[in-house]
C-alpha cells in the first residue's frame, strides 16, 4: 500500500489559527515537508496513546478492575428463537440487534 500525499488529489489545507495554507496549486517545498512532519508527528503520537490505553488496560485487567463492556445480548434467547425456526433478520428485528450481532452469537455458540 502506497502512502499519498493530500497534494496528489489537489487539496489545500489551512490551519487558521497558526495561518498556515498548503496547496497543491503552490508548489512550494518547505510547505510540503512542514505538512509531512506534522503528519508524522500525529501518527506517532497517536501510536503512542494507543500504546499507553493498551498498557493500561492491561493493568486494570491484572487488578481485576477492568472487565470489559457489559454483555447486552442474550445469546440463549438468540438460540431459542432460531431453534424455534425463525430466521436471523427476524430475530435481530424482534431483539433489535443487528443480524451481524445475530450471527454473532450463534457461531459462538
Amino acid at each position: 500500500m502506497t502512502k499519498h500525499s493530500p497534494f496528489d488529489k489537489g487539496v489545500t489545507v489551512c490551519f487558521l489559527t497558526e495561518r498556515l495554507i498548503f496547496s497543491a496549486a503552490q508548489d512550494d517545498p518547505f510547505a510540503k515537508l512542514q505538512l509531512h512532519l506534522m503528519g508524522s508527528f500525529a501518527e506517532f503520537e497517536r501510536s503512542i496513546i494507543k500504546k499507553r490505553q493498551a498498557e493500561g488496560i492491561a493493568k486494570a485487567k491484572q487488578r481485576g478492575v477492568y472487565k470489559g463492556r457489559p454483555v447486552s445480548i442474550d445469546a440463549n434467547k438468540i438460540r431459542d428463537l432460531r431453534q424455534q425456526g425463525l430466521g436471523a433478520t427476524k430475530i435481530a428485528e424482534q431483539l433489535k440487534i443487528s443480524r451481524v450481532s445475530v450471527y454473532r452469537a450463534l457461531k459462538a455458540a
